[in-house]
């Protein structure tokens, strides 16, 4: 399964184990596929491993999800000869982003099967 939006970064331990972490932003009209990416990958961990749960207690994976609505105002900066300062006056703001951060942890076993099935390095 090929992703378009999460870029994994891996962090491993001296077990085989290890934290995949990504990170995508989305425009509205990007939302769903971008949603719809990060549960293809939780969807499949579940399935294939089980209910996520600490590795502390025992878990063969687990995930943190966090989000944030963002919205970007422009903003027309002048610089002012003499005035010592830059003036700034704010646009239209644009549409609100979603940005997602998701890491998923697990055993070894865990993440050579995340690296096969989504191709990852």
């Amino acid at each position: 399964m090929e992703l378009s939006w999460l870029d994994f970064e891996f962090s491993g331990d001296a077990h085989g184990g290890g934290s995949f972490d990504a990170m995508a932003a989305a425009a509205p009209a990007q939302w769903p596929a971008l949603q719809a990416e990060v549960q293809r990958v939780l969807d499949w961990a579940e399935r294939r491993f089980g209910p996520a749960a600490p590795l502390e207690d025992g878990g063969e994976w687990d995930y943190a999800l966090q989000g944030v609505r963002e919205v970007s105002t422009p903003l027309e900066v002048r610089y002012s000869p003499g005035a010592a300062q830059l003036e700034l006056h704010a646009g239209e703001a644009d549409a609100p982003r979603i940005t997602l951060s998701l890491t998923v942890s697990g055993s070894a076993a865990f993440c050579a099967a995340l690296r096969e099935a989504f191709a990852l390095d």
